[in-house]
């Protein structure tokens, strides 16, 4: 079983830059497809990016791409945000998927970490 943990999250000004990270508890990690989430305030939580385990090819919700680039190096998940704005304030999950589903849904994933809180002040 891979625990995960975020961290980075914290107050930020509109057009700042942040990069969160995931740690594993466990090497099994590295044969995860790996996803960033984030749940903003009053609403359900939502797909942000995700990053194959075998070939590194990653994929991105339309609003964060161009700004935000997810990040697999040295066992560590990382997610790189730019050009922040106040709509990306959100708790961020970052999640381990094992096998089968969609890795743009929750329910395809099997562990979670427990997030970080990123604000975006305008």
């Amino acid at each position: 079983q891979a625990d995960l943990a975020e961290s980075g999250g914290r107050l930020v000004q509109a057009g700042d830059s942040l990069r969160l990270s995931c740690a594993a508890s466990d090497r099994a990690f590295d044969s995860y497809a790996m996803g960033w989430f984030r749940q903003p305030p009053g609403k359900a939580r939502e797909f942000v990016a995700a990053i194959s385990s075998w070939t590194g090819g990653a994929d991105y919700a339309d609003s964060v791409k161009g700004r935000f680039t997810i990040i697999r190096a040295d066992h560590t998940l990382s997610l790189q945000m730019n050009s922040l704005k106040p709509e990306d304030t959100a708790v961020y999950y970052c999640a381990a998927h094992s096998g089968s589903g969609s890795l743009y849904y929750t329910a395809s994933y099997d562990f979670w970490g427990q997030g970080t809180q990123v604000t975006v002040a305008s």
